[in-house]
């Protein structure tokens, strides 16, 4: 993902709104970080998406105070950074310029950019701090957070990546159409097939932006261009590109144009309008993306790691600060999972005697990888119960909620298999926001590609980060929330985000979940891979590891199969620093439950730390801490 794309540990509608930045990502939690980025915010059919706030409706008839006068800009501001981008508006449930993609050249990023930047001496020269209220004190400080890490990553703009095995708009475009345009009218179809014909002017400039990197010595490692190049392929193959069945955007456009019951003139002209449009314009587009693969993957080295960039240290440090949302160095954060890995192999051990194994913890990972009753049939029929069984999972965990929450998010959730066309390329598992209308519910994703990388052990843990109480609790309620500005609804920090995805894996085990002790394992393995990705993660971009050093520390501290750990290796690769943001967030997230707990003692209310936690929206962890601080001072009053 480019940096001017997506200042790292900031989502990037945040930066949308407060920033400038503009998009082109899919979201994923657990996947990638480009992934997480502005689809994120999958949302409103609202014309303006204004919300009057309580403290708004109260003043109505009287004087607008400072906190409502504040709002109201944020919300303009908002709206002019949304009608900059096409892409956003479909995102958010919008029908508005529907045929076409956002802007992804440096000049339409830069202008975005130094909007942001008016925007944010405007806010300072206009607005009183000290006459807001609490919650609009936040928003500014906030705004004025995303726009300052904005600037400092201006210095890295093309530091990034554009292309990755994981994302990027050669697989993401048809992500895109295919899980969020939708197609209710004509105009709608139309409209798609507009947007298969304007597909090589956003293809072109990120094409351009991933040369510009390219000159600076910025490319992926030479291994990253297989799977890319075989990514883009699926994407231009079956029909109309060749006999085979139809291709993924032609099987989509031609699905949801048959659910509107046309009549049969009218659906055979525009499925024929699509197939002139995939073979003329999108065929040639990703021939040249491939072109691209192609030609960079003879320049590119072996070598994995960030330090291997111009300034490639100092970059890597802005990524850590801006995942962890912390003053953590790379040492730091590789001791840490150096001890933390030793904490929950002693943990492992303790399951171990519970079940009567005899070995070493490394005989019990092979064990565990290897047993077949871990593992469901790599068949449709073993696919259909695993999400039966995860459906399942969440079903029992929603009864139990109100012992642990008291604020619920409205929107559904459901499981749903990642397509088969992205499977190869995507991310275990990952969770997708719902539209805040209703149109779509919020969906945990099970990547069940290959069965023997989803073991029943892990089943638990993995629904409840995903599901729930994890990522739909937080971000569901997130973007439900009412009286506070939308670059807050739809914004994120990686350490929040995933810290309290991390920490709901925990949380069950306070009220009698993880009752079978290879699910306990399963819930400490996953609490193991986060911690090893802070030693893996350093390892690779500042002490200078290779793949194959970072492939074999999981092999060796983990029960993870090797398909799963490479895959894993690869991620981090591409990707550094996200990997950290999740364990320090969820340490810091019980670390401040720990300070209310014996704060409070008998007045202490999990379910009211939650609120606190949960219904002012992501923030960084240095922000929360203060939250938190202050929560516990009003409760002592």
């Amino acid at each position: 993902m480019r940096i001017s794309n997506l200042i790292v540990g900031v989502s990037a509608l945040a930066l949308l709104a407060g920033c400038g930045a503009t998009e082109d990502e899919t979201l994923a939690s657990d996947a990638a970080p480009a992934e997480t980025a502005v689809a994120e915010t999958a949302g409103a059919e609202t014309a303006t998406m204004t919300e009057a706030s309580p403290a708004h409706v109260e003043q109505a008839a009287g004087e607008e105070t400072e906190s409502d006068r504040l709002n109201a800009w944020f919300q303009d501001a908002f709206e002019r950074n949304v009608a900059r981008s096409p892409m956003t508006q479909t995102f958010l449930g919008m029908k508005t310029n529907y045929d076409q993609w956002s802007d992804a050249s440096p000049e339409f990023a830069l202008e975005g950019f130094e909007m942001g930047q008016a925007d944010l001496a405007h806010m300072r020269e206009t607005f009183d701090f000290d006459a807001l209220d609490d919650s609009a004190q936040l928003s500014w400080r906030l705004f004025e957070y995303n726009a300052e890490r904005a600037a400092e990553g201006q210095r890295w703009v093309d530091h990034g990546y554009t292309f990755t095995p994981r994302s990027g708009p050669h697989m993401n475009a048809a992500s895109f159409l295919i899980n969020n345009h939708r197609v209710d009218t004509v105009e709608d179809a139309e409209a798609y097939i507009g947007r298969l014909r304007n597909l090589p002017t956003y293809m072109d400039q990120n094409i351009a932006n991933s040369r510009r990197s390219a000159e600076l010595g910025v490319l992926t490692p030479a291994w990253t261009y297989e799977p890319m190049i075989a990514t883009a392929r699926n994407i231009i193959t079956g029909a109309p590109f060749d006999d085979g069945e139809a291709s993924p955007l032609l099987a989509d456009f031609t699905g949801k144009v048959e659910g509107l019951e046309l009549d049969e003139a009218e659906t055979a002209r525009l499925i024929a309008e699509a197939e002139t449009a995939l073979t003329e314009a999108v065929a040639p587009a990703y021939g040249r993306v491939i072109a691209l693969f192609e030609e960079q993957a003879e320049v590119a080295t072996d070598d994995d790691g960030v330090w291997k960039h111009p300034d490639g240290g100092e970059f890597y440090n802005f990524l850590l600060n801006g995942y962890t949302t912390m003053d953590l160095s790379a040492e730091e954060i590789h001791q840490l999972g150096v001890a933390e890995v030793a904490r929950i192999h002693d943990e492992m051990r303790g399951i171990m005697e519970q079940v009567g194994f005899e070995g070493s913890l490394q005989d019990f990972f092979e064990f565990m990888r290897t047993d077949e009753q871990f593992y469901y049939p790599n068949t449709d029929e073993g696919r259909a119960d695993y999400l039966a069984d995860a459906t399942a999972l969440i079903d029992t965990m929603t009864e139990t909620l109100p012992q642990m929450f008291n604020t619920f998010p409205r929107a559904a959730l459901e499981v749903r298999r990642v397509e088969i066309f992205r499977q190869d390329s995507a991310g275990k598992a990952f969770y997708q926001r719902p539209a805040p209308n209703g149109s779509r519910p919020g969906v945990y994703y099970a990547n069940l590609r290959d069965m023997a990388l989803m073991p029943t052990y892990q089943m638990e843990a993995l629904a409840y980060h995903e599901g729930s109480p994890g990522h739909h609790m937080q971000l569901a309620i997130m973007q439900e929330l009412e009286g506070i500005p939308a670059f807050r609804r739809f914004g994120g920090y990686t350490a929040y985000t995933e810290g309290w995805g991390l920490y709901t894996e925990y949380l069950p085990v306070e009220y009698g979940f993880y009752s079978d002790p290879y699910s306990d394992f399963g819930r400490l393995a996953m609490e193991l891979w986060r911690a090893c990705r802070l030693v893996v993660d350093t390892g690779l971009h500042y002490h200078q590891w290779s793949r194959q050093d970072a492939v074999d520390y999981l092999a060796e501290n983990t029960p993870n199969p090797q398909g799963d750990i490479v895959a894993a290796i690869d991620r981090y690769i591409v990707y550094p620093g996200q990997a950290t943001a999740y364990k320090v967030g969820m340490l810091e997230i019980l670390r401040l439950r720990g300070i209310a707990e014996d704060a409070l003692g008998d007045a202490y209310d999990i379910r009211d730390f939650h609120d606190v936690v949960l219904t002012q929206g992501a923030m960084p962890m240095s922000v929360l801490e203060e939250r938190v601080n202050a929560w516990i001072e009003d409760a002592q009053d």
